[in-house]
């Protein structure tokens, strides 16, 4: 198949591209900047440059690339600021409305047959009943009032990928990212565990759901080939913060975190930090794993977070 990677040099992409070429796909991977063209090569896919949030040069870009299927992975996280949290997120925010609405109109226009986009399994749904959701279950009716913007966005790409007649549309709820220098094991995390400012805020008591990237990656590889609608893509193992933020400074080799009272983190962090920490929801995969085909390799965040950790510690 001819597959059109938007966003090929994220996180999702840098992994699923490799393995799109070695399934023997022709990918064209878009990228913003001449500078990233180079990795997208590196990769194995035939750059292209263009401006997601410019509807001529987006249409332009896929028609061109004459793809059957289009992948959106496209997001915007440098510097992010989660204590402006609809800040941190506003150019991603624009990904996920203008973003996917011109690159939709333009699968549209090339008749692409299949549309897959990424979305986020976690603090989006409701803060009420079960600790794991599934898909069925209904997002956030009332969330703080510094994650409006973002919810809205992530309903506004869920909405339209899900429900335009054409091409099929299918959205994937990632889990929290993890992977070597990446998500929990980004640098900069990594530093905040050691110096004891990644803090349990409350009791923990929030409930979180992880993916290795590689099973990220593979996933939206079988959601290539089939699937409609949404789905879950995390491991087999919810846990709440006070169960996995511990466990993860242990396979660091760090003190256990500090404990600050929820109203001191409102203060210092702000709501959306402290909805993360003691109100998020997991979620559950079964669906993923029924129609996708798809199964985890790393089938909890226990023994994928401990591998990485031994190495680094291996490594300093």
């Amino acid at each position: 198949m001819r597959i059109f990677v938007a966003g090929a040099t994220g996180a999702v992409g840098r992994s699923l591209v490799p393995r799109l070429v070695r399934a023997g796909h022709s990918v064209t991977g878009l990228t913003r900047t001449p500078a990233k063209a180079v990795l997208v090569q590196t990769l194995g896919a035939e750059p292209v440059i263009a401006d997601a949030l410019d509807a001529r040069s987006i249409q332009a870009a896929v028609t061109a690339a004459r793809p059957d299927v289009v992948v959106h992975q496209l997001t915007d996280l440098k510097g992010a600021d989660l204590r402006d949290f609809d800040g941190a997120f506003a150019t991603s925010n624009r990904l996920r409305q203008e973003g996917t609405d011109h690159l939709l109109a333009a699968a549209r226009a090339a008749g692409v047959q299949r549309f897959v986009a990424q979305s986020y399994c976690g603090w989006p749904y409701a803060r009420e009943g079960a600790d794991v959701k599934t898909e069925d279950d209904a997002l956030d009716p009332t969330p703080p009032s510094n994650m409006r913007r973002t919810l809205e966005a992530i309903r506004h790409l869920e909405r339209v990928v899900t429900t335009a007649a054409a091409p099929i549309g299918v959205v994937l709820r990632y889990g929290g990212f993890y992977g070597p220098g990446t998500g929990v094991f980004e640098a900069t995390t990594i530093d905040q565990v050691h110096r004891r400012r990644f803090p349990l805020v409350g009791g923990g008591t929030a409930w979180w759901s992880f993916v290795h990237i590689d099973d990220a990656a593979e996933a939206t590889a079988c959601a290539i080939e089939r699937g409609h609608g949404i789905y879950n893509v995390v491991d087999d193992d919810p846990a709440p913060v006070a169960e996995w933020l511990p466990a993860l400074a242990t396979m660091l080799g760090a003190k256990p975190p500090l404990r600050l009272p929820a109203f001191i983190a409102r203060l210092l962090a702000g709501e959306a930090i402290v909805t993360m920490m003691t109100q998020s929801r997991a979620g559950s995969n079964a669906k993923a794993k029924r129609e996708l085909s798809w199964q985890p390799r790393h089938p909890s965040w226990r023994q994928g977070f401990a591998a990485i950790a031994g190495d680094l510690r291996l490594a300093a």
